[in-house]
């Protein structure tokens, strides 16, 4: 019988006995994964037998080792409730956690398995300790040291305990015990040469007819392989590329500008009154940093105006306080529309001339509590359209036409109000999964005294939508944190795709 070199290697070291694929690559010097291959090369010829159990096995965490060091928190609280004079009487809890060392998280988790172990009990802000009680015994404080040590827990209960306490990581593996069969025996008695392998068929082997006397190595395509995992594009980097590539083809511009901004182009030049709930630090992030000076003074006495006189002959302005030093101050953007406000008033691009349209995808940064549908800090795709003669019609079209291009049809309006366009709505979108209809952007007619300060003379109809919401409605995440932050989903986001 012919046989690779790996097979005839652990066929030679194989017994009758049962040994390892780890004692099998210690004694042939092969590699662990060539002795498994070679192993069930020969179980397929019926030269040996191959058996699989599960082993787990358990290492100690970070906060395991340093118990093992330290003593485990409730052991140290009753060794210092009994120092303290616990044994005689109730002790003070404060007294006693002084003189621990408890600290912090520590605290807590000593009180939580202080009863629980029979140490003791907590009476009206007082320990009382079980004189009885043998903290040397304490099984999980052995586990630990025995861990520590390199020697095995058999007792599952309490390696579940301490799995769940987070001082042990766990972990399952699959053993190989290899053995001869009788046909192995025979075939080590008979004999076993080493044939020649080879992993593919070349131009020389065919011409100089060797192809007749090799071995030829065999492809296991189910085979277990490691999973390789290669960077990708983000998920909401492809939503954002794909926004970007939509509207363009839509015939818009990309506009860009800076995070931190004055209060000025966020809201002041939004007819945003100075004093409006939205302008607080209860809702935007404000920055200790100097003043902007930067500031059109032209345009600043124009918007001024606008706020305290109002736009037009019924124009009646905020009759609330306005000063020049709150216009100039900086905070983090709470929305693009701060860039909208630089082109539309020229001082980004120069004057512009109708038609125009412009656009954005950038992050903006909110005081929001965070939930499924808010975080502190998204991206926005801004964006507008300069023309003579627009209607609500004309936006909401643009809408249909732009969710389209994602395949989202089931758009709704709601009437909504907002200080810096007239008329305004809400746009809904209905989640593929739960069915719910979630806000995916705001939008309107900007009002007069918004655009006559800026200079234009005609319509603009504008909008910011929320790019992690429309990544919601396309890969049906259902949770905002799903997709990018400290709770995202790695297994979601290596799988989910955005459709280019």
């Amino acid at each position: 019988m012919r046989l690779p070199e790996s097979q005839v290697a652990v066929l030679e070291a194989a017994s009758t006995d049962e040994q390892t694929v780890g004692e099998l690559a210690d004694e042939t010097a092969l590699k662990p994964e060539t002795v498994t291959r070679a192993a069930f090369d020969l179980r397929d010829e019926g030269l040996v037998a191959i058996e699989e159990r599960t082993e787990t096995t358990a290492t100690l965490t970070d906060e395991g080792e340093r118990y093992v060091e330290a003593g485990l928190p409730e052991v140290r609280l009753y060794r210092a409730a009994v120092e303290a004079g616990a044994g005689d009487g109730a002790v003070p809890m404060g007294q006693v956690f002084g003189a621990s060392g408890l600290e912090g998280p520590e605290v807590d988790i000593a009180l939580s398995n202080f009863a629980r172990k029979g140490y003791g009990r907590i009476d009206s802000g007082e320990l009382v300790v079980d004189d009885d009680a043998d903290p040397d015994a304490d099984t999980e404080a052995v586990a630990l040291a025995a861990l520590a040590a390199g020697d095995a827990v058999d007792d599952e209960q309490v390696l579940d305990e301490l799995d769940r306490r987070g001082l042990v990581d766990r972990d399952e593996s699959t053993v190989r015990s290899v053995s001869l069969t009788d046909d192995g025996v025979t075939a080590m008695m008979e004999g076993v040469d080493v044939a020649e392998t080879v992993d593919r068929l070349t131009p020389e082997l065919l011409t100089s007819g060797e192809w007749r006397d090799v071995e030829f190595t065999e492809y296991n395509v189910a085979a277990d392989a490691p999973e390789e995992r290669g960077g990708k594009v983000h998920v909401l980097r492809q939503t954002a590329e794909r926004v970007k590539d939509t509207l363009v083809g839509m015939g818009f511009q990309e506009m860009e500008g800076p995070h931190a901004d004055s209060e000025f182009w966020i809201n002041d030049c939004l007819f945003m009154p100075q004093d409006h709930p939205a302008r607080t630090h209860w809702d935007q992030f404000a920055l200790d940093v100097p003043p902007m000076k930067d500031i059109p003074e032209d345009l600043l006495e124009r918007v001024e105006s606008a706020h305290r006189e109002g736009v037009g002959d019924d124009g009646d302005g905020y009759h609330s306080p306005w000063t020049e030093a709150v216009a100039r101050e900086i905070d983090l953007r709470g929305h693009t529309t701060s860039l909208s406000m630089r082109y539309l008033s020229g001082y980004a691009e120069g004057e512009l001339e109708p038609p125009q349209r412009y656009f954005s995808v950038e992050k903006v940064y909110r005081n929001d509590t965070l939930d499924a549908t808010h975080l502190l800090e998204f991206f926005q795709i801004e964006g507008w359209v300069m023309a003579e003669d627009l209607s609500v019609r004309d936006l909401m079209g643009t809408f249909e036409e732009f969710y389209r291009q994602f395949g989202i049809t089931d758009i709704q309006f709601k009437p909504h109000y907002n200080p810096y366009t007239e008329p305004s709505f809400e746009l809904f979108g209905r989640h593929p999964t739960t069915g719910e209809l979630i806000e995916i952007g705001n939008s309107g007619m900007f009002r007069p005294e918004v655009l006559e300060p800026l200079g234009v003379d005609c319509d603009v109809m504008a909008w910011g939508l929320a790019l992690e919401r429309l990544a919601m409605l396309v890969t049906g995440a259902e949770d905002i944190r799903d997709l990018h932050g400290t709770l995202a989903d790695l297994d979601f986001l290596r799988n989910a795709e955005v459709i280019r």
